[in-house]
């Protein structure tokens, strides 16, 4: 019996790669139980070839992928866009977690005011952390 081999995730392009860097914000789209799509805007991080992502455990989109791990994520600038689809890891480990939504944090955030209370708020809230690597991607980038 030949042993199961680790999936071939596509590679994000250079130009791809290049525009998911920047500090955008992502819309995730899930599954509502009744089938219906759920999209909500998040903050995320490249980690090699894919994207992670954290949200406050409660919210209806965390729960969806909890039942059902497929996910597509879109970053738009205009008409640009890198859209990442597949099934994503739940890391509900409450360090890393709370060490992802820190740095996400950090990059995203504008100036220094008010960071303090919110990494104080993210802290007193129970964090769940996604990890999309991508079966599926496609990008519209212009020159």
């Amino acid at each position: 019996m030949t042993p199961p081999t680790a999936p071939d995730y596509p590679s994000l392009s250079p130009k791809a790669r290049a525009f998911l860097e920047a500090p955008r914000f992502a819309t995730v789209a899930t599954l509502n139980p009744d089938g219906s799509a759920l999209q909500a805007v998040v903050w995320y991080r490249l980690e090699g070839g894919a994207i992670v992502f954290n949200s406050r455990v409660g919210r209806l989109w965390p729960t969806n992928l909890g039942r059902d791990p497929r996910v597509s994520i879109l970053v738009a600038n205009g008409y640009d866009y890198v859209e990442l689809r597949g099934s994503v890891e739940i890391d509900a480990d409450p360090v890393r977690s709370h060490d992802v939504i820190a740095g996400l944090a950090e990059r995203y955030r504008e100036s220094d005011d008010g960071g303090e209370e919110q990494l104080a708020r993210f802290a007193a809230e129970a964090r769940v952390t996604f990890t999309l690597r991508p079966t599926r991607i496609f990008e519209r980038l212009s020159d």
